[in-house]
């Protein structure tokens, strides 16, 4: 990957298990372990309650010749990266898709979404 000084946001690549796959946008990604809850009462705030929400790294992506979009219902356990035209990296192993994959057959897309036990930014 080229970096580009001063550049924050476009270009950005996808590796599942060290393949690459063809980025069209939506990319994004979510490395919080939990969700803070605000609990009120008729008398005020109480305070708040913690719940886990599961680390994400998603993307929309170009179905072409070499990808079989029915493989990724049975990825488990994988390896998920991003990189980043600005240097950073975004990371997850352990992942598993969590969406039915629907092709977009006008521009041949569809989106891809991991979850897993823990994202790293670096």
């Amino acid at each position: 990957m080229a970096l580009q000084p001063g550049a924050l946001a476009g270009t950005s690549y996808l590796y599942i298990d060290g393949v690459e796959y063809d980025v069209v946008d939506s990319v994004g990604w979510q490395a919080a372990r939990s969700v803070k809850e605000t609990l009120t009462g008729q008398n005020g705030v109480h305070g708040f309650s913690v719940k886990p929400v599961a680390p994400y790294i998603k993307a929309k992506i170009r179905d072409n010749v070499g990808t079989r979009v029915a493989d990724f219902e049975a990825m488990e356990s994988v390896s998920v990266s991003l990189e980043l035209i600005s240097g950073k990296r975004v990371t997850g192993n352990g992942m598993w898709c969590v969406n039915v994959v629907e092709v977009n057959a006008d521009d041949a897309t569809f989106e891809v979404r991991f979850e897993g036990p823990d994202v790293q930014e670096s």
